[in-house]
């Protein structure tokens, strides 16, 4: 018996496990995968460190300042600003509320003039919290437009930039996040952990004691305070159970309809020489397959060997055909960008992610972690929003609950 279960080790899961035990409970952690982390982790491949999919971390999250010793993580940033392959040539745009001296080299690149700064600087004041909160809630896409943007920068740059945060180019995300996205990022940076985002998890599992983390366990079947594993054991719980098992397994857990996924696809290469520096590279011209390109050992030279480079080519969604295909579409399209360089890259993995996160349309925000019936709560980033943010801030709703329980039972 535990004081309290804890299914899933991801993110939400051991942020809420690490919360219970640092006020006194005993907490057991049970996770189907051989890690922890869930869908943020990092793998080493030829000694290049491959997160699971092309993944960030915003420094400006609330919860990641509140959760994270962001100083032990060790980040490496991006460079703010883009550069953006548009109409047959490279463009560099710069932060223009950061760097001011940006601003007449993105309006010779034909994003962006007055009208622009002013939107963004619109954004900026209506991006606050309390703004968000009480404004009326329409499409991503519709938010942008609505501020004001030009047409160049709205589908030039910023749908590719948030097509990659959302993984939907539609941009059918509720304007509440986009403009809580917005709000972070124009506050801290775009980062990455040196030994990748699986560090994230990893710091997070070490504040819990030695073994309360119990791996490759599926949870077969959800008790009133009990869970029973694959395996035929039966777990018991004392106050109560948390289930944080990613979307898809809570949704089952729990007997509700899981929202639509949202995937990704990331074709990882070797090469000599980087192509790019330390800013994301867009498809301005939206034609795919890759949205974005990143040069992760330009941001964190830990993630490659000593001479040599790690390029994340990242697309929206699972793109068609085999993986010989989408490679090839991919070289294709990386030529014009790069030149011929790009046909002696080596292909180091392909992945492709069917649920990254959900769906994410106007309505459809959770407002946290909830009881799900007497002795159950249900936490991840499903309750919340589909972030690294929203999967920590769920874990510490949910361990809340738990602790506010235990007082009343104690009265």
């Amino acid at each position: 018996m535990a004081d309290v279960i804890v299914i899933g080790a991801g993110l939400a899961g051991l942020n809420c496990a690490g919360l219970l035990h640092a006020h006194g409970l005993d907490v057991e952690v049970v996770e189907a995968s051989d890690g922890v982390g869930g869908r943020v982790r990092t793998d080493v491949v030829d000694g290049f460190r491959l997160d699971r999919g092309f993944q960030v971390l915003f420094d400006g999250y609330p919860e990641a300042q509140r959760a994270l010793d962001l100083d032990a993580l060790d980040l490496k940033a991006f460079l703010p600003g883009a550069d953006i392959w548009w109409d047959g040539r490279m463009r560099t745009i710069g932060h223009p509320l950061r760097d001011p001296r940006s601003i007449p080299q993105a309006a010779r690149a034909g994003l962006g003039g007055p009208a622009d700064i002013k939107a963004a600087a619109k954004w900026l004041r209506e991006a606050r919290p309390l703004a968000t909160a009480t404004a009326p809630e329409i499409t991503a896409d519709e938010r942008l437009r609505q501020l004001g943007f030009s047409e160049p920068v709205r589908e030039h740059l910023l749908r590719p930039l948030y097509a990659g945060v959302f993984l939907d180019a539609s941009l059918n995300v509720s304007s509440h996040l986009i403009d809580q996205v917005f709000s972070q990022m124009a506050s801290g940076r775009t980062v990455v952990p040196a030994r990748g985002m699986g560090a994230i998890g990893e710091q997070l599992a070490a504040r819990l004691p030695e073994g309360s983390i119990q791996l490759g366990e599926h949870v077969e079947q959800l008790g009133k305070d009990s869970v029973t594993l694959a395996s035929g054991a039966t777990l018991t719980a004392k106050h109560a159970i948390v289930v944080a098992a990613g979307t898809v397994d809570t949704c089952a857990l729990a007997g509700v309809a899981a929202p639509e996924p949202r995937g990704s696809t990331c074709l990882w290469f070797d090469a000599i020489a980087a192509p790019a520096g330390k800013r994301i590279v867009l498809d301005g011209d939206q034609r795919g397959p890759v949205n974005n390109v990143a040069v992760m050992s330009a941001v964190a030279p830990s993630y490659a060997p000593p001479g040599r480079s790690l390029i994340a080519a990242s697309c929206v969604g699972l793109p068609p055909g085999d993986d010989a295909e989408l490679e090839a579409a991919a070289r294709a399209q990386l030529t014009a960008w790069f030149g011929s360089r790009v046909h002696h890259w080596r292909l180091l993995r392909i992945d492709r992610i069917e649920w990254a996160q959900h769906a994410q349309p106007p309505g459809s925000l959770g407002s946290g972690a909830r009881w799900l019936r007497d002795g159950i709560v249900l936490s991840g980033d499903g309750t919340e929003n589909a972030s690294i943010d929203g999967a920590l801030r769920s874990g510490r709703r949910a361990a809340d609950l738990v602790l506010a329980a235990k007082v009343r039972q104690a009265q």
